[in-house]
């Protein structure tokens, strides 16, 4: 007879089974006596057996599972399926059914396998039927959904969700239904529940590198070049002030990251972020301070500013912000404007003018009350260097301008773009080539770098 469901249909069938096993209670009767069976059969009863699984070790748990799924094979590993055909099911297809039935029950389920898979740099879940990844820089429908009935996949999403924010010690409910987090091996969760998301529950996985990334990386990436990260080094060294703008997706934590690994290993130093990714090497006074948001109460949140203003009093050489988007814009413009230089931090915007201006907004969300020249100064006064990023056409990402922020003047802030990224004969629509170009304009603020003792003219 010819077989009329896919494999995954057939998977998917198996673990709808498994799944509604477990919640029965099930403790496998396969009569191949395993460890994990032997240990259930011992129970006095089927509760004191749910109990024992529901507590044991993770391989105990995958063991229960294998028992489970051998109860619905042969011993040639054939799977009568709901139409009445045999299947046969390879050890490949037993360890992925395994490990999905062990995700929606100890791990993410579905989600657990595309974050093993280490070319997928982000996820993007829009409803249990539509699935998106990024893959080597693009973005593509993933071939697989949570189950094959939208009811049932709505019902493990929501599962898995639940499973996010308990490790992360978040909470997310009709109450509170949108969410940021961070899982164990610090990738960035923004979940959106139905129906603020009317699509379905919306989850949004940036995932970390377990590799910190480093000025290497990003120069074998072509992100930058040998010659512009030399002169990046000397501008930490020296302890300029360093703000670093892109758009979404542009790689500024990747870049800062990779940039805060030049601090020297001597210097105390304070990061705050949102959720902790920054992978800080090589510094061994470092605290890393991240934000709390409030409870079910709406009480005890923890934000940047609050950060901020408690660093001040941590005695700190350097304040690593990962990345402003408020009113603690004045906090940190006011951090650098009293005694710590070197400190870096990211924004979004278009470009390093358009920076400037996204910072005044900021501000003066906190200070309305300030005359807007009074915050140009303080931003021409606290910033020494704007690096700009752009994620290009063909999905690279690279640093398109280096500009010095000169001070306030006539009304406006000045800057004095030091290099721009200008594109050569070789690039076409599907990939761009060049690199950043010195301009003609001489660096002004070399007051910093002489007093590092640095003589080299940028």
């Amino acid at each position: 007879m010819e077989i009329k469901m896919s494999k995954n249909d057939v998977i998917d069938e198996i673990v709808k089974k498994i799944s509604k096993m477990i919640d029965e209670g099930e403790t496998g009767t396969s009569g191949k006596s395993t460890e994990a069976q032997q240990g259930f059969e011992r129970a006095m009863s089927k509760a004191e057996g749910v109990q024992m699984y529901r507590e044991a070790d993770d391989e105990t748990y995958r063991m229960y599972i294998r028992d489970l799924l051998d109860t619905l094979i042969d011993d040639l590993s054939d799977y009568k399926t709901s139409e009445g055909t045999l299947v046969y099911l390879s050890p490949e297809d037993k360890g992925r059914i395994i490990e999905q039935v062990y995700g929606i029950y100890r791990g993410l389920g579905l989600l657990e396998a595309i974050l093993i898979d280490e070319t997928i740099t982000e996820v993007m879940v829009n409803g249990p039927d539509n699935i998106f990844v990024e893959k080597n820089g693009r973005v593509m429908r993933y071939d697989q959904r949570f189950a094959n009935d939208t009811e049932e996949g709505a019902l493990q999403l929501r599962k898995i969700i639940h499973r996010i924010v308990d490790i992360c010690g978040r909470e997310v409910n009709e109450a509170s239904p949108i969410v940021d987090a961070r899982l164990k091996d610090g990738s960035r969760v923004n979940i959106v529940l139905h129906p603020i998301a009317m699509g379905g529950d919306t989850v949004t996985i940036r995932k970390f590198s377990k590799k910190p990334m480093s000025i290497e990386k990003l120069i074998e990436y072509g992100s930058i070049t040998n010659e512009i990260a030399a002169k990046l080094r000397l501008f930490v060294e020296a302890k300029y002030n360093i703000f670093i703008s892109g758009g979404t997706g542009s790689g500024k934590t990747t870049f800062l990251n990779a940039l805060s690994n030049y601090i020297p290993f001597d210097e105390r130093v304070i990061t705050i972020e949102d959720s902790a990714e920054l992978q800080i090497t090589g510094v061994d006074n470092l605290v890393s301070l991240e934000t709390k948001q409030a409870n079910a109460e709406g009480k005890g949140a923890i934000t940047i500013k609050d950060l901020i203003k408690s660093s001040l009093r941590m005695r700190p050489e350097r304040i690593v912000v990962g990345e402003v988007r408020g009113e603690e814009a004045l906090d940190m413009l006011q951090a650098m404007n009293t005694g710590h230089d070197g400190s870096l931090s990211t924004g979004h915007a278009n470009s390093a003018k358009d920076m400037l201006s996204r910072l005044e907004t900021m501000v003066l969300q906190g200070a309305s009350g300030l005359p807007l020249s009074a915050v140009q100064r303080q931003i021409g006064s606290a910033l020494d260097m704007i690096i700009h990023l752009s994620r290009m056409r063909d999905h690279s990402r690279k640093v398109v301008e280096i500009t010095e922020v000169l001070g306030y003047e006539n009304g406006e802030i000045l800057l004095n773009p030091l290099f721009v990224f200008e594109e050569d004969e070789k690039s076409t629509l599907e990939h761009v080539s060049g690199k950043l170009l010195r301009t003609s304009n001489p660096m002004k603020k070399i007051g910093k770098l002489r007093q590092a003792g640095i003589l080299e003219d940028i």
